[in-house]
């Protein structure tokens, strides 16, 4: 398992790293298998991910969620993960920042990423997660009259009795 660091370390200098970490402040850094992972600040999530694209991150490669709900020793109920790659350089980088219930939100980076869009509806209608200043944030997956958001671990495996409400498709229907 890798071990988490405070960046600015003087004896791994990282340029990227460092000019977020003087933009932003101190940020929580590690490697394994030689990707780097950064924890950034969710309040200044939209600041960070700006600085991270100028820094040469222009691709966008996912938007996941994870529900940390009676994970041992976590201290936020989710985890948002940003895959970033550079394409001139091949470098990638995974962003982490946290929001928790009972208002899991965070800003859009659709104005930096066009990809985000159906990115960040899918963990909006998976997990529930709102994403201010999005362009059309609305359900992907699940039907538009579905209230729940399936894939957080309090969402019970069997449902809640939803699939009766919804009319059956067929391949002639769409």
């Amino acid at each position: 398992m890798a071990e988490p660091s405070t960046h600015a370390d003087p004896s791994r200098s990282d340029p990227v790293l460092d000019a977020l970490a003087a933009a932003v402040g101190p940020i929580e850094t590690s490697t394994f298998r030689g990707q780097t992972r950064v924890v950034i600040d969710a309040e200044r999530s939209m600041e960070s991910l700006r600085l991270l694209k100028e820094q040469g991150f222009d691709l966008l490669v996912d938007v996941s969620c994870v529900d940390y709900l009676e994970y041992k020793g976590a201290k936020h109920r989710y985890g948002l993960v940003y895959l970033l790659a550079s394409t001139a350089t091949n470098r990638r980088l995974t962003v982490r920042l946290f929001v928790d219930d009972p208002d899991p939100t965070v800003q859009s980076v659709v104005p930096l990423w066009g990809a985000a869009n159906w990115l960040e509806r899918e963990v909006w209608d998976l997990f529930g997660i709102r994403f201010t200043g999005h362009p059309d944030l609305r359900r992907l997956v699940m039907p538009e009259a579905f209230t729940a958001h399936p894939l957080r671990k309090d969402y019970p495996l069997q449902g809640r009795g939803e699939r009766h409400n919804f009319p059956v498709l067929t391949r002639d229907d769409g």
